[in-house]
């Protein structure tokens, strides 16, 4: 028996739980106007980090703006912002280490860009040129990169978390002081994968934070609708797991349960669970119109919690940093992000040829003789396939 059961009080009549019996805090440091809690204790921070993550939040900010510009052109096919939740992604990428593992969704290209991915490998994925390091074979924000320990995006939704169990228990078999983090929202939290990775997580003692961006919506479905419980973070203690709800537009109060959360999970090779509360100040992907499922003034309401706004007051209060220069930095990367964009676009396509490389060691025969039937497709409908056609 677990201890759960074995330490637990006995009655004598019939007493069931309530489903609000219990309450679930959350973490809160930073407030609206850049101030910190009085009673507040400050994560580890420096001059030096905060100017990192403030970097991050810029370069991400215009990044979406640029990007999904070039989308409604007609340059890229598709995009997805990460406006609004870039406290949660970015302070919690910023307490780990570099060797730690990142297993993200489709809205965490903070997270590669704190870790070093650099403007022109953004534009050559999202122009899935020859220079692209996923070879042209992913849809635009499927990201990845082996040399910063990140991860392939995939896109059926909560994959990435029983393999996330499956990472970090790699890292503990080799002993490694390393742990594997992994991103989702609250709509992948109705899969059977989330249910299937923590209970493994839980019972094989692995090293992994589980990180929820609770941004209220799966795509148009409000969590109303998705789940009668209370949130992400009342399911944890379910599984046994640490479990801690922050406030996900405060990039102090992120940075704090991440840098103890990791901490944990090393010190107990055990995993965690975090819950951000935040929202999506943009639409779910360039596909989706948000004006269908919710109104002008809930999205008001949440622009007065913007934690890029947040965190900048707060560097300001410091004296790390002013308007001016805050100012100069978005123009700094308007002009690279666009620049870049312009170059990227020119790149030719991947040969066709590596289309079935990397697959396996040695292509199979299948797999050529499917190349070879999909070049003489192209050849026989060129008009279909005007850039590849030359590349082949």
């Amino acid at each position: 028996m677990s201890n759960a059961t074995t330490n637990a009080e006995t009655v004598h009549r019939v007493s069931f739980l309530d489903k609000d019996a219990v309450a679930i805090p959350i973490l809160k440091i930073l407030q609206a106007d850049g101030t910190v809690y009085d009673s507040a204790i400050l994560p580890n921070i420096d001059e030096v980090l905060a100017s990192k993550i403030h970097d991050t939040c810029v370069f991400t900010r215009v990044l979406d703006e640029r990007m999904l510009g070039a989308q409604r052109q007609g340059r890229i096919s598709f995009y997805m912002t990460c406006t609004g939740e870039e406290a949660s992604i970015i302070g919690s990428t910023a307490a780990l280490d570099d060797g730690d593992v990142i297993l993200a969704q489709y809205r965490e290209h903070a997270a590669i860009r704190y870790r070093g991915f650099t403007t022109e490998q953004f534009m050559n994925q999202l122009f899935s040129n020859e220079k692209d390091l996923g070879k042209g074979r992913q849809m635009p924000i499927h990201y990845g990169s082996e040399a910063l320990n990140y991860q392939t995006i995939s896109s059926p939704l909560a994959t990435q978390i029983p393999q996330a169990t499956g990472v970090a228990y790699s890292l503990k078999i080799q002993k490694k002081r390393n742990i594997a983090i992994c991103y989702f929202g609250d709509g992948a939290a109705s899969e059977g994968d989330f249910h299937a990775g923590l209970n493994m997580a839980a019972v094989l003692n692995t090293p992994v934070i589980f990180f929820c961006r609770n941004n209220g919506y799966a795509i148009s479905t409000p969590t109303e609708e998705q789940f009668a419980g209370n949130g992400i973070a009342s399911r944890g203690p379910g599984y046994g797991i640490h479990t801690i709800r922050v406030d996900g537009n405060d990039m102090l109060a992120v940075l704090a349960a991440t840098q103890q959360a990791r901490a944990y999970a090393l010190d107990n090779n055990a995993p965690v669970l975090i819950e951000a509360m935040t929202y999506r100040l943009g639409a779910h992907s360039s596909s989706d119109d948000p004006s269908g499922y919710r109104s002008k003034d809930e999205e008001e309401k949440w622009q007065l919690h913007d934690p890029v706004k947040r965190f900048k007051l707060w560097m300001i209060n410091k004296g790390w940093l002013n308007e001016s220069q805050d100012a100069a930095l978005f123009e700094k990367y308007r002009e690279e992000v666009l620049a870049a964009l312009k170059v990227a676009e020119k790149i030719p396509l991947p040969h066709l040829d590596e289309l079935i490389e990397d697959v396996y060691d040695k292509p199979t025969p299948l797999l050529e003789k499917q190349l070879t039937e999909l070049k003489a497709h192209i050849k026989k409908y060129p008009k279909a396939y005007p850039k590849s056609a030359g590349r082949i």
